[in-house]
């Protein structure tokens, strides 16, 4: 714990939090904006983190850890440098998202929530992605990807390597 008592951000992100606070009328409501930062700066959302925002913004690091925790786009955890977030809501479910599962899991050597050993990939589950009439879909990074097989995911993967 003694670092967290001078987690810091640095100077560069300071000024970006600076920036953001200007478009909110509380620093509350700037929490999620600055969480982003926060994640980029340290990775994930550890305890750092935690008391780098609650100390930027003057606010309680239990209501930091309330919002952060809250929101599935915030890792407790470092990631791969590739995300693959698996829609298992009920469309994507009835149209093969377990059997992707599986696949994901046996090419990638990992189960649901673990990160490849060489950090290139972490497969994460997705609620819903809010594409049920492309079912099934997933999200890598930034880049959606929709009407999923087997073949088409391992065409995807490809990119990412």
């Amino acid at each position: 714990m003694q670092g967290t008592m001078t987690a810091k951000f640095s100077e560069e992100m300071l000024k970006r939090i600076e920036e953001i606070l200007k478009r909110y009328a509380t620093k509350r409501a700037a929490v999620l904006p600055v969480l982003y930062l926060a994640q980029k700066e340290f990775g994930c959302i550890n305890d750092t983190a935690l008391a780098a925002v609650s100390r930027a913004l003057k606010i309680s690091r239990a209501d930091v850890y309330g919002l952060a925790t809250f929101y599935s786009m915030f890792h407790e955890e470092p990631l791969g440098r590739n995300v693959i977030f698996l829609c298992d809501n009920l469309a994507c479910t009835l149209l093969g998202a377990e059997s992707l599962r599986d696949h994901l899991e046996k090419k990638l050597d990992i189960r649901m929530g673990e990160t490849t050993a060489d950090g290139r990939f972490t497969l994460k589950n997705a609620e819903c992605l809010g594409a049920c009439g492309q079912a099934p879909v997933m999200l890598v990074n930034d880049d959606f990807y929709e009407g999923l097989t087997e073949a088409r995911i391992d065409e995807v993967l490809e990119k990412y390597k």
